[in-house]
């Protein structure tokens, strides 16, 4: 299994309720395929640049490990989730 560290932004639309609702979503989804080691929640902040006309969102930081096909999975889940701005996957390295 290799190790990886994903960051996601949840737009600031959504209401906080729901927020929490897409954190335990997507750290569920980790668990079941592979080993979640920590989710930090690091609120809302402002964006470098507009996304989808959007000036702050909510980020969240997971680190896991897992097969190396479960990236593109949870990317997957990503892209089809209404409210998540942006997302980044990458492997570290041992």
């Amino acid at each position: 299994m290799n190790k990886y560290e994903t960051v996601y932004i949840i737009s600031p639309t959504v209401d906080e309720e729901h927020v929490k609702g897409l954190v335990e979503k997507f750290s569920n989804l980790v668990s079941a395929n592979g080993e979640l080691e920590k989710v930090e929640e690091w609120g809302r902040k402002k964006l470098a640049y507009e996304v989808q006309d959007q000036k702050e969102g909510y980020y969240v930081l997971m680190n896991f490990s897992a097969n190396s096909d479960f990236p593109a999975e949870l990317e997957r889940n990503f892209k089809i989730t209404e409210g998540v701005l942006k997302y980044m996957v990458i492997r570290k390295d041992a």
